[in-house]
């Protein structure tokens, strides 16, 4: 059986050396964040923070910190679950294979949500000042629930069956919110609370929002699990967690988690929006300030023994990326029945998960071609594009498994190799312009807006890769420091950018001469620190693909337009300069880290853990 609560949860890991109690007082500014960032890094334990500075609740941090950490938290259900979600997808696996599937039915009878008509959760009532008020970057607009599970359902359709339980991130104060009665709530396009809240509007009534902190760990999980549709999170949660999901029925508003820590509850106002942010977020960089819908706070509830959950995010990997794992784990093996054709999907965490994606598709259309040339994996690839969050990627790197069938898409640096070797930049490059993309991605044209680019290769190997910068290199004037990333890809420092196309991107290119020994690498990117950019494939991916805007930032040589299709004969060259609308990136404060030194030291409480 799966924890009923997180107090169980903490014991369980604490039991088998995987928790570390951290006694003395540590501030939930800035600090707490750092050391959690430090701790993931390390591969530590979770930690329970007991003595938090202004609050009168212990925090947790970490639980999710590795995949195996993870894996033992649900290590009764996750194989279950996964059978579960193979058979959501495709039903006849059932029949196909009926000793597989025999032991997963009576977990399917846990995803039934049950009734209470009290909780734990309605022990003792508080407000939000109360609360701990994690700040997690020196810029952060105000404090942050980072790991809360926001629960609202369909006004059209009552009820937990068209429900919604996602991880959408709520600042607790600052900006224009007034204190202890309203907390802004940020979601993103293609979330499901969305449809929740278009309805509402359409009505023109409020939403009504449950927001948990805490609970058993399988619904905080299920609540950022991307599932298929018709699946509910509470549903799901209650697989994972090897128990009925408890719900205590209200009067009046919507029902509560029974076994969460803690509980906000309160409406959205349809017509009322208020700035929130700046937060520094998962792709490495701020989301600043922007409207966003505000929750009118009725109650803030919270249980006897009620500890706030947290965690962190920023440039990967963070803690989020254990999420990324897990999801895998579970749902990765559904990728063929959901998108015909494609035998597997990468978002890239280095990269900020939605700026790129690799996917090995299938290439079948003439198999009796003597040339062949991506067909019928550029429907995939549209395929993947129109499917749920993905289709928030700006990058996306496809190839035909046919090819080589060891590829391996959590090899990155393989795989590229794959492409750069066979892509025909003339031909193989699509774009898709002014369509949305992220909404915490500022390299586009606006707020959840920007472009895309598919890069697809099938066929045998048509160039070999450089594996050295060229000796004697002249550089168009500005351009400067070339280093070598991986076989094939040129990092080259470029002239700092003032404003947007600056024409730097396009007077490089244009230098490219037919002599000229860039043009024997495919890939070549424009940056602001070349030496940084090349150090690692993790620095490389993260500098090229959360700053270039596919369709401002891609140029090469010998560039052409035909029928509307742009392609470059020889090198592409992408401008992964910080541009001026480009939002900054999170650094941490220095003070902070000295601090945290200390706490690292010989005899102090986190010395063993961290550095």
């Amino acid at each position: 059986m799966g924890y009923r609560n997180l107090r169980e949860c903490i014991t369980d890991l604490e039991k088998h050396n995987q928790l570390r109690r951290i006694n003395v007082p540590i501030d939930p500014h800035l600090e707490a964040a750092e050391i959690q960032r430090r701790v993931y890094l390390a591969g530590g334990p979770a930690i329970l923070f007991e003595n938090v500075i202004g609050s009168q609740f212990p925090m947790v941090s970490n639980l999710f910190g590795t995949l195996e950490r993870t894996r033992f938290m649900f290590r009764d259900t996750i194989d279950l679950v996964r059978r579960l979600v193979e058979l959501k997808v495709d039903p006849a696996n059932a029949f196909k294979n009926p000793l597989r599937y025999a032991r997963a039915f009576p977990t399917a009878w846990a995803m039934q949500p049950k009734y209470r008509n009290s909780g734990p959760i309605l022990h003792t009532q508080t407000t939000l000042d109360k609360l701990p008020q994690l700040k997690s970057w020196p810029d952060d607009g105000g404090p942050f629930i980072t790991l809360p599970a926001v629960y609202s359902e369909h006004p059209d359709h009552p009820g937990w069956q068209k429900s919604n339980l996602g991880m959408y991130r709520v600042q607790l104060a600052g900006n224009q919110y007034l204190p202890n009665r309203q907390v802004g709530l940020h979601y993103q396009i293609h979330r499901s609370i969305g449809v929740h809240h278009a309805a509402a509007i359409k009505h023109g009534e409020p939403l009504k929002v449950n927001i948990f902190v805490g609970g058993p760990p399988a619904s905080i999980l299920s609540a950022v699990m991307p599932l298929p549709e018709g699946l509910s999170e509470l549903t799901f949660a209650g697989a994972l967690g090897g128990r009925r999901f408890e719900l205590v029925r209200q009067k009046s508003g919507l029902p509560l988690m029974a076994q969460a820590d803690f509980c906000i509850s309160g409406t959205v106002d349809p017509n009322h929006l208020l700035p929130e942010g700046p937060f520094g977020d998962h792709l490495g960089y701020y989301s600043l300030k922007h409207d966003f819908p505000v929750l009118n706070v009725d109650k803030v509830w919270h249980r006897k023994d009620a500890i706030w959950p947290f965690t962190v995010v920023g440039r990967p990997p963070q803690e989020d990326t254990s999420f990324g794992d897990i999801i895998h784990e579970i749902t990765g093996p559904a990728i063929p029945a959901v998108l015909p054709g494609v035998k597997a999907v990468n978002a890239v965490d280095a990269a900020g998960v939605h700026p790129l994606l690799l996917a090995i598709g299938s290439e079948r259309y003439v198999p009796y071609a003597q040339t062949r040339k991506p067909q019928e994996i550029l429907t995939q690839a549209n395929a993947i594009l129109g499917q749920g969050q993905l289709s928030l990627a700006k990058y996306l790197f496809i190839a035909a498994g046919e090819d080589d069938p060891q590829l391996d898409l959590h090899d990155i640096q393989r795989f590229l190799i794959h492409v750069l070797q066979r892509v025909d930049w003339q031909n193989d490059v699509h774009f898709q312009t002014r369509t949305t993309i992220d909404t915490l991605d500022y390299s586009g044209d606006g707020f959840n807006s920007g472009s895309k680019v598919v890069m697809a290769c099938a066929g045998p190997i048509r160039r070999s890769l450089p594996t050295a910068p060229p000796s004697s290199l002249q550089l168009a004037m500005g351009f400067k420091h070339p280093a070598l990333v991986m076989p094939g890809v040129l990092a080259i420092e470029g002239p700092p950018c003032t404003s947007r196309n600056d024409g730097h991107l396009r007077r490089f290119c244009e230098s490219l001469t037919q002599d000229h020994p860039i043009r024997k690498f495919p890939m070549c990117v424009i940056v602001d620190h070349s030496e940084f950019t090349a150090r690692s494939l993790n620095n490389f991916l993260w500098t090229t693909f959360t700053r270039s805007n596919p369709a401002s930032d891609i140029d090469g040589a010998d560039a052409l337009t035909e029928n509307k299709h742009w392609g470059c004969k020889e090198t592409l060259v992408i401008d992964a300069r910080i541009k001026p609308h480009h939002a900054p990136p999170l650094i941490e404060d220095p003070e902070v880290t000295r601090r945290v030194d200390q706490l690292a030291a010989k005899g102090g409480p986190l010395h063993g853990i961290i550095d």
